[in-house]
């Protein structure tokens, strides 16, 4: 029967207008979205250099996460602070690990322990990732764009950005240059949020769960380090109550003035002024107490090892100094009042007269093999990921 069914042929014309005819009555076939929920968005927006204003910087730029979520890049200083999207502005403040940093609470007064906690950036100014988020691209010196308006319309000019965005936001979102970067910095505080930013992976989670075994001075420098004898260093870098705490992030959280010096080669590289002092969460809109001056965020300790140099100004590039500058406090031996990077004294506090004098002279002077220890076990506070990166 098939044989006697014979084609009948059609002008092309005709062949044309039936081919539409089919191609329109045809289920289309959607098409899958590149982002399908909040988190690869923020991911795409984290590394777009599309986001300032010389499209050439992304937050990717100074949170590498080759680097361990630190900047990589070389200056006139080294990598005490990152250059601007215009390739010249040099900042005045080391920029700090994004990894972990979901962990830090929002910033608040903790009225039992009398002190200010947690937030983002080193003076706690962001309450919040989300706002950490939303501070870079407006800022003049870091991605330059001169104002929300501006970033939103970069934001536009991705088809995929605005579809996900607007599924996931809700229509009219771009109508609101506000909500519209909102939902930007959402998006990539949720992928600040990922497992990506805290594998919880160490030797020394390792060793909690029985994968690895400390050596003999990795150990000695965790029973220093957790020792409230010889160094007190968990008093300001342990949250948890218990050494064994999973997530342990080795920070409490707090503001403290530990007399770190001023950058002077930093300060003569980014043109400060003569006078100008850093008065860390002093700076911050919400704290006017004068005796906060000179405070800083406690960092994490998670991957110290390889994301010097140190310091909110990175005044020193080697985490031996930075145990050395502690033990200062507690020695009076002449070799430990000298700066090992420089040969010269300690510089003097940056702002001094609200030092935590009651947490830094509370232990006994270190001697060399304690020091190594300490040394040691920081090292092992690395993520799996960068453990290659700790014999550059």
């Amino acid at each position: 029967m098939a044989g006697l069914l014979k084609p009948i042929a059609l002008p092309a014309a005709t062949g044309a207008v039936v081919a539409g005819l089919y191609l329109a009555s045809a289920p289309q076939v959607a098409t899958e979205p590149l982002f399908t929920n909040l988190e690869q968005l923020g991911e795409a927006l984290f590394f777009d250099p599309n986001l300032s204003l010389n499209r050439s910087q992304a937050c990717a730029t100074c949170h590498d996460p080759a680097a361990a979520f630190t900047d990589p890049r070389e200056s006139e200083v080294g990598r005490a602070a990152s250059l601007g999207d215009d390739g010249t502005s040099l900042g005045d403040r080391n920029a700090p690990t994004a990894a972990y940093a979901m962990f830090s609470p929002e910033f608040h007064f903790d009225e039992v322990a009398g002190v200010w906690k947690g937030g983002q950036f080193p003076d706690g100014r962001e309450a919040g990732l989300e706002g950490q988020a939303g501070g870079p691209p407006l800022n003049p010196i870091e991605m330059g764009m001169p104002d929300r308006a501006s970033v939103v319309t970069r934001l536009e000019e991705n088809p995929d950005y605005v579809e996900a965005m607007t599924r996931l936001f809700g229509e009219g979102l771009f109508e609101d240059p506000d909500a519209a970067y909102g939902a930007m910095t959402r998006a990539i505080a949720a992928f600040e949020r990922t497992p990506e930013f805290a594998p919880f992976d160490s030797k020394y989670d390792r060793s909690l769960r029985g994968e690895y075994t400390l050596t003999d001075q990795e150990e000695l420098g965790r029973v220093l380090f957790f020792s409230q004898q010889f160094t007190n260093c968990n008093i300001c870098h342990q949250l948890g109550r218990s050494e064994i705490d999973p997530q342990e992030t080795f920070t409490n959280y707090e503001f403290h003035n530990i007399g770190v010096p001023a950058n002077v080669a930093l300060r003569g590289a980014n043109g400060s002024a003569a006078d100008h002092v850093d008065t860390g969460l002093l700076q911050n809109p919400g704290v006017d107490d004068p005796a906060q001056a000179g405070k800083f965020k406690v960092p994490t300790l998670r991957n110290v090892a390889v994301t010097g140099p140190y310091m909110h100004n990175g005044v020193f590039e080697d985490l031996r100094t930075v145990v050395l500058f502690y033990d200062k406090y507690n020695s009076r031996a002449p070799e430990r009042q000298i700066n090992p990077e420089t040969g010269q004294p300690w510089g003097p506090p940056e702002v001094d007269g609200t030092l935590s004098l009651v947490d830094l002279e509370t232990g006994p002077a270190l001697d060399d093999q304690r020091v190594d220890a300490i040394v040691a076990f920081l090292q092992t506070l690395t993520d799996a990921r960068y453990e290659h990166l700790l014999g550059e």
